[in-house]
């Protein structure tokens, strides 16, 4: 019997083998004469690995282990006889092309093997160390880092892309936020807007979400801590459906990306500016889901191809909405709006109530719908003689008005220059930039259930009240002091960024400085201009707000601090004037 350790450790180095010749094959250019190795290689690599798994499916005779080889070995056979398949149907074809599509197949399988394998390696980091914050930080942190490495590869910039930049980009994307200091069109290849859009999914759902999708199908078991951190990261109440709940989370991604991208290539259908349309479409689908803002569009939408296109204007704000309340609230509104129009409208038919639109459900929803509204009205009314006066339509300006209220909920396109929009309409997007979206979305900001509890305190305690009533429910003193903690602690990142920013960049005006700081901090992507013109040190602190944007600097203090004992007594209260 061979040694187990010295198995997996051979089985760990030809997954790096694959992963390495899979970042050579994607990032360097080759010779033309030497393309025919790389597909020979590949051949050979996928076939160690067959060999590899079938070895080790007779070492192992653990149940979970052998199901995974199982799979394993149907997904290595699928992509090895489809390849060698393809080159025999194709046989009288151009070589280099032929090579070029085979290798295709061989890129797309083998990434879905080392997702899986990632899957594996996920689960034993849980076992060597288990801190739910810490990880989800963590996730982000390697991945902006691994994000910069693959920006700096040979084929993904037309010009080549330093560090700081690279850097700049990769965590823009993994942390859903938009801003961008080189030019997202015409600096980066398709090659480089794919890997922009790679770490823009994963930002937006979560690394681990993804691994315990993979899990949950390929497993089919998981650990109480892998069930306690997707509970933790997707605001489930249930833990005993909590991997399922994943499953749905991207499932429903997918669909509503799908969905969205078929929109959105049926409203660019006659813009001749669009070369490629189909990339197009599934490029902004995933951003305006994702709320990440990135365009394939130098000038975003206010390219004078978009800016009039009112039906792409809606499939995008539709998409944004979607994915800044989350999968739980669009769920529970789903259920109780059905429930409630088969008992109004359908006779006959009476569904039993169910508690699915919880108070939090209502909070979110219903403070989403005040500030879209009040952005609109707004927006309608006080750019009339400015962004609207260009949109010749009624149409168009309840759209563009409409657009103006949703895009700041950390959604980041625009449809105007906000260089050129008036003071007043500056400082309410910078307000709707800071309330961002809800808990347990792709959006970032303190989030709309914060800023509501945060109101109904105000208002319970200007009417002498000490708790906060709504409903027949009560919401908890834990929830009301964890959201005076994020607005506080998000008032102090912004306002120290701002501070250094106004030191690293002397000739630039108070207003687009905090304006860029307020964006970064609630993961926007919008600028008044400014991002393209930051110097080195202003980059870095506009990399460090956007991290602590998107995991929350509360999630970081808790992972660092929330292992110290829990103390179960009280001291005597005294009151504090407050005046």
């Amino acid at each position: 019997m061979i040694n187990t350790k010295s198995l997996k450790t051979a089985y760990r180095f030809i997954d790096i083998l694959i992963l390495f010749f899979l970042i050579f094959d994607f990032g360097f250019n080759v010779n033309d004469s030497y393309k025919p190795y790389k597909l020979a290689i590949f051949f050979v690599l996928t076939s160690l690995l067959i060999a590899f798994n079938i070895f080790k499916f007779y070492q192992f005779s653990d149940a979970n282990i052998r199901k995974t080889l199982k799979f394993n070995l149907v997904l290595l056979i699928v992509i090895i006889t489809s390849a060698g398949g393809y080159l025999l149907l194709n046989d009288g074809k151009d070589m280099l092309p032929l090579l070029k599509e085979t290798k295709v197949i061989f890129e797309v399988g083998l990434f879905i093997y080392l997702l899986l394998r990632l899957s594996i390696l996920i689960k034993h980091v849980y076992k060597i160390y288990f801190n739910p914050a810490i990880l989800f930080v963590g996730s982000f942190f390697i991945f902006s880092f691994i994000g910069a490495l693959f920006l700096m590869l040979p084929k993904v910039t037309t010009n080549g892309i330093s560090f700081i930049d690279a850097l700049f980009t990769a965590t823009s994307a993994i942390c859903v936020t938009g801003l961008a200091v080189l030019d997202t069109a015409n600096d980066f290849t398709q090659l480089g807007q794919i890997v922009i859009l790679i770490l823009i999914q994963i930002g937006g759902l979560g690394i681990l979400t993804f691994t315990s999708f993979f899990a949950y199908f390929f497993k089919e078991n998981s650990s109480f801590r892998e069930g306690l951190y997707v509970k933790d990261f997707t605001a489930s109440e249930n833990l005993q459906d909590v991997l399922k709940i994943a499953v749905r989370i991207v499932l429903f991604t997918i669909t509503l990306e799908l969905i969205g991208a078929v929109a959105i290539y049926f409203s660019i259908d006659n813009i001749d500016s669009v070369k490629d349309k189909v990339f197009f479409s599934i490029f902004h689908s995933i951003s305006a889901f994702c709320n990440a803002g990135f365009s394939t569009s130098s000038a975003s939408f206010y390219d004078p191809s978009f800016r009039f296109d009112y039906s792409l204007q809606w499939a995008v704000m539709l998409l944004i909405i979607i994915g800044g309340l989350g999968y739980n609230i669009v769920h529970n509104s789903y259920v109780y709006f059905k429930t409630a129009f088969i008992n109004t409208f359908i006779k006959g038919i009476k569904t039993l109530p169910v508690r699915v639109f919880k108070l939090n459900s209502k909070i979110i929803f219903f403070t989403t719908c005040i500030l879209l509204a009040a952005g609109f009205v707004f927006f309608f009314f006080a750019e009339a003689d400015h962004s609207l006066k260009e949109h010749t339509t009624l149409y168009g300006k309840i759209t563009s008005a409409m657009f103006s209220s949703v895009t700041p909920r950390t959604a980041g396109f625009n449809t105007v220059d906000y260089s050129q929009v008036a003071t007043p309409s500056i400082l309410v997007v910078i307000f709707l930039m800071w309330i961002g979206a809800s808990p347990a979305s792709t959006g970032g900001g303190i989030k709309t259930s914060t800023f509501a509890i945060a109101t109904l305190n105000i208002i319970a305690t200007a009417r002498g009240k000490k708790r906060i009533e709504i409903d027949t429910r009560e919401i908890s003193s834990s929830s009301v002091n964890r959201a005076f903690a994020i607005i506080c602690i998000s008032l102090l990142v912004i306002g120290t960024s701002t501070l250094l920013l106004l030191f690293f960049e002397p000739d630039k005006q108070l207003l687009p400085l905090a304006f860029e700081s307020f964006s970064a901090y609630s993961t926007v992507g919008l600028s008044m201009n400014v991002t393209p013109n930051l110097s080195q040190p202003s980059k870095y602190v506009i990399i460090v707000v956007m991290f602590l944007g998107r995991i929350g600097t509360l999630n970081l203090l808790f992972g660092m601090l929330g292992q110290i004992e829990q103390k179960f007594y009280k001291y005597p209260q005294e009151n504090i004037l407050i005046n």
